[in-house]
């Protein structure tokens, strides 16, 4: 993953930093309750208002980690050098959009957005091109995201400019597939879901037939390379050696696009198969990357964003799929556990700061990565709640 160029390295006070936060503070001001207890110590006595929850944590992301002079979010909280990292900011990216669709596209959250698209190409050195196919993938799909959701054509423009590069990571080495960064040594689940994800949605927005027929190619290659015949998902194949070796890590965020990526075909074609595919994927998650029933820990790193993008496609899933009622109702289920727990048992209150283990608070500090799955995850509750879907 990139870290941005030290010259955008930042000591400050934390508190001035925030020149959106007083708006920001009223646009996500939520009530002093958002949970109450109806009986008993378990999760399935209380009542969560995943509406007011979302408003919560979105302002502890903010409050935390919006350094409003660079017009990014930082890696660390504030009170230590300030730094920036590109592909959690494009997921910021994708979370700010949430709670702009949630909140009927609210003008202040559109503010931020803009600012923070800026403020990644100054970081970033001027641009956005950078030497990591997977991070503009992530950029790619977050921009066009926001593109789709506010109109704004600097998003697209965005989208564009990195697909065009992105595409110089393939080539027929192992049939296909994008390398992971430009020494070419890797191909790459990481780049190349995400990336599918991105052709396919494209397509949805243009019907340009070549955008469909990267996402048709790129899918085949993690099909037949990458997907298992159990629905795990590994990591890549290293082609820097003879002969190559598949790399077999399992994490969720593989998991997360490539299910992603065949939902989206999936829509696109009516074929059966990708949702096969992608209720496989989805399945073999819960079953591998558990533990009573909930994910796995991540990290502070970058492993602590893999739960919340896993969270975020099989939210798409739930609700895009066609699903059996029976597969989306245990979905369903699985994020509203994951979220009790989180917000019962892992938020450090009343900062709302989330850990990468859900089960435990993670005192006064935590990173950029898990409070942005935290975010994703209540953020998928609160959208799931304005679909009918959870009380």
């Amino acid at each position: 993953m990139a870290i941005f160029p030290r010259s955008f390295i930042h000591k400050a006070v934390f508190a001035a930093s925030f020149l959106l936060l007083g708006s920001l503070t009223s646009c996500f001001k939520a009530p002093d309750d958002p949970m109450t207890n109806t009986g008993g110590n378990s999760n399935n006595n209380r009542t969560y208002n995943w509406t007011a929850i979302a408003d919560s944590a979105q302002l502890g992301l903010n409050s935390h980690y919006w350094y409003a002079s660079g017009k990014f979010f930082t890696m660390q909280m504030g009170g230590a050098a300030f730094n920036s990292n590109y592909w959690p900011n494009a997921h910021a990216l994708d979370v700010l959009t949430d709670a702009y669709l949630r909140k009927d596209k609210d003008a202040t959250i559109k503010q931020q957005m803009d600012a923070l698209i800026e403020g990644v190409k100054a970081a970033n050195g001027n641009s956005y091109i950078n030497y990591y196919y997977d991070d503009m993938s992530w950029m790619m799909v977050a921009s066009l995201r926001a593109y789709v959701a506010t109109g704004d054509e600097r998003f697209k423009s965005v989208a564009d400019v990195l697909w065009t590069d992105v595409k110089g990571g393939w080539d027929n080495v192992t049939g296909g597939g994008l390398y992971w960064r430009k020494d070419r040594a890797n191909k790459s689940t990481p780049a190349s879901g995400p990336a599918c994800v991105f052709a396919a949605r494209l397509y949805q927005v243009t019907k340009n037939a070549d955008d469909l027929a990267w996402a048709t190619k790129l899918y085949n290659w993690l099909r037949t390379n990458m997907i298992q015949s159990n629905g795990d998902v590994w990591d890549g194949i290293n082609t820097s050696v003879t002969p190559y070796e598949p790399d077999t890590r399992l994490f969720t965020y593989n998991y997360g696009t490539v299910l992603g990526s065949a939902l989206e075909l999936y829509k696109i074609t009516n074929d059966i198969s990708y949702q096969s595919d992608a209720i496989l994927i989805a399945d073999a998650a819960l079953a591998r990357l558990t533990r009573e029933n909930v994910l796995v820990n991540g990290d502070t790193g970058d492993g602590g964003l893999f739960n919340g993008i896993f969270v975020r496609y099989l939210t798409r899933l739930i609700i895009e799929g066609d699903l059996p009622s029976t597969k989306r109702t245990n979905y369903i289920n699985f994020l509203k556990i994951n979220a009790q727990t989180l917000w019962s048992k892992g938020t450090t209150m009343p900062d709302i700061l989330f850990g990468p283990d859900w089960k435990v608070a993670p005192g006064l500090t935590t990173s950029l990565t898990p409070q942005l799955s935290g975010v994703m995850l209540i953020e998928a509750l609160a959208e799931l709640k304005k679909q009918n879907l959870v009380n």
